[in-house]
């Protein structure tokens, strides 16, 4: 039964809640050391990704699927570019459409289910390179995107993709969304909010019959923005059929290789069903690890330039 005994307990000092843990890496941890070089591929629709490569050579790839709002440059990322380099591992971080500082070209955006994007990232690798060996990893939203696409996938996975490893993850995404409710969240809530508010405001430039304006400047709540843009836009009934139809957990139990999942239970954003506890009880391709301290995305380490989940994944998917 794979539910792993954590091994990360002690954050710093001045890291004594979930939220520090959460945004005081977030807001102040700085990468430094990493240079990208940036491919633009199009996808089956139309529309493009913006791929940014780390390479050293190796024969050896991680391709990092980033979190919500966020993009290559997140502290997160980079940390586990840096890391993997200088292990001599070549490093691939997709941004999402409408991430890495480029606004994408067809009505839709992005949204947790987004696998079809990393599909098509993963088939532009297998093309144009030959990897001996490719390991998927994700952060929040982008590793409930990995888990979905793991679980899509199955026994049809291409055979060079190995091992997966993702973290903070909401694998439940009804469950995650309601975390946005709770007073305490507000300030994530807010910040998230705001971003993509932001962002649906230049997407009603290039679209002006798509987006109401005016019902946008309005809304100060998840429901209401994911029912009448993210879930209009993407085809879906409202929020709620969107969180359910696009929740990873639907085809977790499909996953074919060997995946490590790492959810502190301290985590402000994920809620109960967020932890796969039976699922990882009863498949043993799946190695659940639930850290009681970590925060979002946190897992900070005293007097270290990695976290312990940077560290973590390079044991787990090098070994």
């Amino acid at each position: 039964m794979p539910i792993l005994i954590p091994s990360y307990h002690k954050p710093p000092f001045y890291l004594f809640n979930g939220h520090l843990e959460t945004i005081i890496p977030s807001v102040y941890r700085k990468i430094g050391g990493v240079a990208y070089e940036r491919e633009k591929i199009e996808t089956p629709d139309g529309d493009f990704l913006n791929l940014d490569w780390s390479s050293v050579g190796g024969n050896q790839l991680l391709v990092i699927s980033h979190g919500l709002e966020g993009d290559s440059r997140r502290h997160y990322a980079m940390g586990l570019v840096k890391l993997f380099n200088q292990h001599g591992i070549d490093v691939l971080v997709w941004n999402n459409r409408t991430c890495g500082g480029e606004m994408n070209l067809r009505p839709i955006l992005y949204h947790h289910g987004a696998s079809y994007d990393l599909d098509t990232v993963i088939q532009h690798v297998l093309k144009t390179h030959a990897y001996d060996e490719i390991f998927l990893s994700g952060i929040s939203m982008g590793g409930a995107q990995t888990l979905k696409y793991l679980g899509e996938k199955g026994a049809d996975l291409p055979s060079q993709i190995t091992k997966a490893a993702v973290y903070s993850t909401p694998c439940n995404l009804p469950s995650s969304a309601e975390t946005l409710k709770w007073k305490s969240n507000t300030f994530y809530k807010n910040r998230f909010l705001g971003k993509l508010k932001m962002k649906m405001a230049l997407k009603a430039k290039q679209f002006p019959d798509l987006i109401d304006l005016e019902f946008l400047h309005k809304v100060d709540n998840f429901d209401d923005f994911d029912t009448h843009f993210t879930a209009r836009l993407h085809g879906f009934k409202d929020a709620r059929d969107f969180y359910q139809s696009v929740s990873a957990d639907n085809w977790m139990h499909r996953t074919a290789i060997p995946t490590l999942i790492i959810n502190a239970l301290n985590d402000p954003l994920l809620g109960k069903a967020c932890y796969p506890v039976k699922l990882a009880e009863s498949k043993s391709e799946i190695l659940l690890e639930m850290p009681k301290r970590g925060g979002h995305t946190g897992f900070t380490l005293q007097n270290q330039e990695f976290t312990w989940t940077e560290l973590r994944f390079l044991d787990f998917l090098n070994s």
